[in-house]
């Protein structure tokens, strides 16, 4: 799949897996959580993490799911202070910020495009910095809708002004990029190293790659290769 990038005038782009390392979040909700929880109400470790994990199930692809007040209500604890004991794990994936640079100096407008709460984003933006970068940096919590959502997308044209036909989305998930695609977002990229942690496996739906660096092309040739 060839991308010229003088096709493309908006850069959507999601944070967590995407972005930043999603060992962080997967370490926090997985094993941090569940360990507190247990230690909270008296339980097991094994106990408290088939009872958080069965709840974490039932709200997937809605708000709730990135929602910190929701889950610190739910469970009774105070999530935005257990994620800074373990917020030495936010970390940056390689080549992020050189992709970045390139985009800002290629006259890209780039747009930050996550389900994150504003809590999340917040503690995310101040520990990586990259808020700088970006045109600007959109919640689906403002939108009302997570990216799970086919209306999302069209929702999110009320606070970012793109073209679907020009604009490239980076994403993680399968899912959304699946949303977006049902839309009309033309350019669309699935970042199959999530995770530090993990062996990266491509898409076989959408063309994959492991580092944003890939997408950077060479001086003399604007177009560049995405592996399939």
């Amino acid at each position: 799949m060839f991308i010229d990038w003088n096709q493309i005038d908006t850069v959507l782009l999601d944070m967590d897996g995407t972005l930043l390392d999603r060992h962080f979040d997967d370490h926090f909700w997985l094993e941090h959580v569940p360990k507190r929880y247990a230690a909270q109400n008296g339980i097991p470790l094994p106990e408290a993490k088939e009872v958080l994990y069965a709840q974490f199930r039932s709200q997937e692809r809605t708000l709730n799911w990135t929602d910190l007040d929701y889950w610190s209500e739910r469970l009774g604890l105070d999530i935005p202070l257990l994620k800074l004991e373990v917020e030495h794990l936010i970390a940056v994936h390689p080549g992020v910020v050189e992709f970045l640079l390139f985009l800002r100096q290629s006259g890209k407008s780039v747009w930050l495009v996550t389900n994150a709460h504003g809590k999340t984003l917040s503690l995310k933006m101040r520990k990586t910095r990259l808020g700088p970068y970006f045109t600007g940096i959109v919640s689906a919590h403002e939108i009302g809708l997570p990216k799970e959502e086919n209306a999302f997308w069209g929702k999110l044209r009320e606070k970012v002004p793109y073209d679907p036909a020009r604009t490239l989305l980076g994403e993680d998930s399968e899912t959304n990029l699946g949303t977006a695609e049902r839309y009309g977002i033309r350019f669309l990229v699935y970042v199959s190293r999530f995770s530090s942690t993990v062996h990266p496996t491509p898409s076989t739906r959408f063309p994959s790659i492991n580092h944003f660096t890939e997408l950077i092309p060479h001086p003399d040739d604007r177009r560049i290769v995405i592996p399939e």
